[in-house]
């Protein structure tokens, strides 16, 4: 196939928005960077609405391609975590409010993802995405958003053992702990099946 040919299968309206949202983190990170906390709050949202605009145009057209199959799940990794490590580190203006525990335990999985497809992919086989990993992510999305304004839940829920926006971090913390254990439960079972194991 030419790369005429995968430009022209590739090229629709889904996977414009996932490299959108990629062009947009470095957007969002020079604006955090820069101090401008709510600006970079606005370009976050942003990014995560092209994730739900891109895979309900998608599936309702029947546009889901390999590139929009591989490029929207990194897409996504990529935005939150760069999210989380610039809440975790917090700059002059805008003080760290994320738990470096969660970062870790994100990354960790993450990795472990990523390390458990290539090498699963090298055998033929593709583990898909399961609505637990979808949820966590929304979860994610939610938490985050909520991290800028911690200031605000400290004032408002003075004496709260947990603030709601760090309880939504490590509720979708634990939700993407439970999805990798399903991810890992899959992939040993077709694994098992195609005699690698």
């Amino acid at each position: 196939m030419s790369p005429k040919d995968v430009l022209r299968k590739n090229l629709n309206v889904p996977n414009a928005l996932t490299l959108l949202r990629l062009l947009l983190v470095p957007v969002y990170i020079a604006l955090f960077a820069a101090g401008q906390k709510y600006t970079a709050l606005g370009v976050f949202v942003a990014a995560s609405l092209t994730d739900m605009l891109d895979g309900f145009i998608a599936r309702r057209y029947h546009l889901i391609t390999d590139f929009g199959k591989l490029m929207d799940p990194f897409a996504d990794k990529v935005m939150v975590l760069s999210a989380m490590f610039s809440l975790a580190i917090g700059n002059a203006v805008i003080p760290p409010v994320l738990p470096w525990a969660a970062v870790a335990v994100v990354l960790l999985k993450e990795t472990i993802m990523v390390a458990g497809g290539a090498l699963l992919l090298k055998k033929g086989i593709v583990v898909y995405s399961f609505l637990i990993g979808k949820v966590a992510h929304c979860v994610f999305i939610a938490g985050l958003v909520a991290s800028y304004f911690h200031d605000w839940f400290k004032q408002a829920c003075a004496g709260w053992p947990v603030l709601p926006d760090t309880a939504l971090i490590w509720l979708a913390v634990a939700l993407t702990l439970v999805a990798l254990a399903r991810y890992t439960q899959n992939a040993l079972s077709l694994a098992r099946k195609k005699g690698i194991i």
